[in-house]
């Protein structure tokens, strides 16, 4: 962020100096957080080596240590500023196989992660020299507990032959920016306090600070709000989902985005989450991509890359831009490959097993034709639209085989007709990597068999950003698949915890157009695309602010002297935790921004299906608990933001669950006692029935109440009063299905409008809701059944005293 230096020059002749804090101001870590430096100190110390994997303990110890070393010297003093070697002098030094005379050593150790890891800001460098040059005197003010020596010491090693007029550390001075320390240095130096400016990152010591004594402050934060608080979330998803590794030391990747941010221009809410978010993630991405190819090239190899439309879009934008025009973006997706691929029906039952839905014109689309029996098989369904799963069963019995096979050799000609147009020297290629969103490598393979039928002896090479390893085993044998974000990075179940919400990304990385059905010559046929204009151009806006990054970043890591993407495993862990938080732990400005999009699946019919619906997973925990919501099939797409539509707590509790760190003996239902409930039948009659009132790990209450067709009920009563007579009623449920069990277990959950249940001898107000006689009830009206079971679920936060 630029300070700004209107007015400098005219006023010159008056302005008394320039003071600049260092750390975050002047000097910068290629860290994630300033305790970064005491993360490198236990690898420096050598104590990684003695005591390893307790870097976590390491860090904490040492922020122990300051803080006890800070309140001693203001119970002694009265002024809380310390030197490194008083904080040390509180470390455990036995607890890490130490002693008190090695104290020195991680003194030395501390200083040298100082020196290793900053880096002079060159944004400030560049007007702390033209204040120098303009005649000003300039000098630096840090509340530190490095003395002037040593400070000194680390300004000129990131800056060789750095000089300064003055130079105060708060530690020699025993007090701080926010204490007297201003004001010593205004006396000091005989400096007119309003007539001179401070430049500073701290609101309170910095700017705050700096008014009290009469000096005009100049601000530099070091990130938005909203950014910080992104930043934060990250690192906690970090040290979540990758116990054990370094979580602050990130080779500068956040500092890297700080500093691009800070350089580029306020603009819309959707550019700057391509900006600060999804261009990271994409710049890690193509640097894998880079890796790969350099991987698979060598004597007598031509390798051609190719990314995979539609998902592909970006990753190909993002490379075109840095790399040039070394790339193909080629349309093929899960379907055309597998279809071409296809020797036998099995191709396509397998594709079709995997489609939530199909309708007859997008069967006939797939497969060009449309035998009689297959078009009565579809109208034997409501509105025509039949489950894949069901198809793929169906189909060996409704038409013949041999019809798929000469559809997929004429799909596999045009493909290949297609694939020569695009990829240069095509039939000369030894390689050919294919860089996508990923997953299982699905078309892949499919390539992999129409090469092989066809004669064609290149090799195959996947370069993912998510990969499902555990599909790869099947990879032919001198082809290769590799995702940057692998089972090594994070667990199985995280990874499909991730898939399971990645809709989000593939609608914001893919392009514009319809996805492939066919192709005619070099042409591509695709299919309608159904998603509104507003999406796509949000999706485009985004793609613009990722794009922006990554035209930037290496500028700026020249500038910084970082290398964020030099280790790749860091790379790929901290790309993680970026994409992670995005799709797992959005904020609510990210809520607002794209909750509302639509997912085309590609497959089965041209419906889109929603990305969030909150009422939704609030419907399914109520009706099946909160494990079991987690669980849900698509839609909603994005499973995770219904979550956080809810609450950020519910995000985080998705996300615990996703990662199996979710105890089911603690957040699951427990039963705290039975009730009886009144079952008022069609026929005036009244019966009572025992149900048990469960409790959550959250401390809310479950009743769930089966009825049966056969009992013919009109009307439910729920005393209310005789376990929760006062609390919120979050709502009431029904599921249905011809036994008890299916019932229960179905995801076909409607909750019972709010204004359909009666209160009786109960006050209510919108969700609260206060017993006002012992024999209140809820009533619940059931409606008519079509199934044989149906079970009434009713979800209550109890308020007051215990429920009874």
């Amino acid at each position: 962020m630029k300070i700004a230096m209107a007015g400098l020059e005219p006023r010159a002749q008056i302005v008394s100096a320039w003071s600049f804090d260092v750390f975050d101001t002047f000097l910068l870590r290629a860290c994630t957080t300033a305790d970064g430096v005491f993360e490198r100190t236990y690898e420096l110390s050598g104590i990684s080596r003695t005591c390893p994997n307790v870097s976590v303990s390491f860090v904490q110890h040492r922020i122990q240590a300051e803080a006890r070393a800070r309140r001693t010297a203001n119970e002694k003093r009265g002024a809380s500023e310390v030197h490194i070697a008083e904080i040390y002098s509180y470390f455990p030094f036995r607890l890490f196989g130490l002693t008190r005379p090695d104290l020195n050593g991680l003194v030395e150790s501390e200083f040298a992660a100082e020196i290793e890891l900053c880096r002079a800001n060159p944004d400030m460098l560049r007007q702390y020299l033209d204040t120098k040059r303009a005649g000003h005197r300039v000098g630096f003010i840090s509340d530190t507990y490095w003395d002037s020596d040593r400070l000194a010491r680390l300004l000129r090693a990131c800056r060789p032959g750095l000089t300064w007029d003055f130079l105060y550390a708060s530690c020699d001075h025993g007090s701080s920016k926010s204490e007297t320390m201003f004001a010593r240095y205004l006396s000091e130096q005989g400096i007119d306090a309003a007539t001179s400016f401070h430049v500073g990152d701290n609101e309170k010591a910095d700017i705050r600070g700096a008014k009290r004594h009469g000096i005009q402050p100049r601000y530099y934060p070091q990130a938005t709000a909203q950014l910080a608080s992104r930043f934060q979330r990250e690192t906690a998803l970090f040290e979540l989902l990758c116990a054990g590794a370094p979580s602050r030391l990130d080779h500068g990747a956040r500092t890297l985005r700080r500093m691009v941010v800070s350089r580029s221009a306020e603009k819309s809410p959707a550019f700057h989450l391509g900006l600060t978010v999804l261009g990271p993630v994409m710049a890690a991405f193509d640097g894998f991509i880079a890796r790969r190819c350099e991987e698979v090239s060598g004597p007598d190899r031509k390798v051609a890359l190719g990314f995979l439309g539609r998902d592909g879009f970006l990753p190909h934008r993002i490379w075109k831009n840095l790399h040039g025009m070394t790339s193909a973006y080629i349309e093929v997706n899960r379907r055309v490959s597998l279809i071409a691929s296809a020797d036998t029906m099995r191709p396509l039952l397998d594709l079709l097993s995997k489609i939530f839905k199909i309708d007859a014109p997008t069967f006939r689309d797939i497969v060009k034709i449309m035998p009689p029996k297959v078009a009565a098989f579809f109208a034997s369904f409501p509105n025509g639209i039949a489950p894949g799963e069901d198809l793929a069963k169906a189909l060996p019995e409704l038409m013949d085989a041999g019809e798929i096979v000469e559809l997929a050799a004429s799909l596999r000609a045009r493909l290949l007709a297609y694939l020569r147009h695009m990829i240069p020297g095509f039939d000369n290629c030894t390689d050919l990597v294919l860089a996508d969103l990923g997953y299982s490598g699905s078309a892949q393979k499919a390539l992999r068999r129409i090469f092989d039928m066809e004669g064609l002896n290149i090799r195959l090479h996947g370069a993912y950003l998510l990969s499902l390893d555990d599909a790869f085993d099947d990879i032919a044998e001198e082809d290769s698949a590799e995702g940057f974000i692998s089972d090594l990075v994070v667990t199985p179940h995280v990874k499909r915890m991730l898939i399971r919400n990645i809709a989000l990304l593939e609608q914001i990385c893919c392009s514009a157009d319809g996805s492939v059905r066919d192709y005619d010559g070099d042409q591509v046929l695709r299919e309608v695309n159904p998603r509104p204009a507003s999406q796509i151009a949000l999706a485009a806006e985004i793609q613009a602010g990722a794009l922006a990054f990554a035209a930037s970043a290496e500028d700026v890591a020249l500038d910084f002297c970082l290398d964020p993407y030099a280790a790749p495993d860091v790379a790929a862990r901290w790309c993680m935790a970026t994409l992670v938080r995005l799709l797992l732990l959005p904020d609510d400005g990210e809520l607002a921004l794209l909750g509302e999009l639509k997912h085309d699946v590609n497959l089965g019919t041209h419906a889109l299906a929603p990305m969030i619906d909150a009422d939704f997973v609030r419907n399914q925990i109520t009706a099946r608990g909160l494990s079991a919501a987690c669980t849900s099939a698509a839609p909603p797409m994005w499973l995770a933001g219904s979550f956080a539509r809810l609450s950020p707590s519910h995000a985080y509790l998705y996300t615990l669950f996703g990662a199996n760190r979710l105890p089911a003996d603690v957040f699951e239902e427990r039963p705290c006692g039975p009730i009886q409930v009144g079952l008022f039948h069609a026929n005036g009659e009244a019966t009572l029935e025992r149900v048990t009132v469960h409790r959550t790990g959250l401390g809310e209450l479950r009743v769930r109440i089966p009825v049966s067709r056969a009992m013919s009920i009109a009307m439910i009563a729920l005393p209310l009063p005789k376990f929760a007579a006062e609390g919120l009623l979050h709502g009431v449920t029904i599921q249905t299905a011809d036994d008890v069990r299916d019932a229960a277990e179905s995801q076909e959950v409607l909750g019972i409008a709010a204004e359909s249940l009666v209160c009786a001898g109960i006050q209510r107000n919108g969700d609260h809701y206060r017993a006002e006689t012992e024999d209140g009830c809820l009533l619940i009206p059931v409606a008519p059944m079509t199934q044989n079971i149906a079970i009434y679920s009713v979800a209550i936060a109890p308020l007051g005293s215990n429920p009874k």
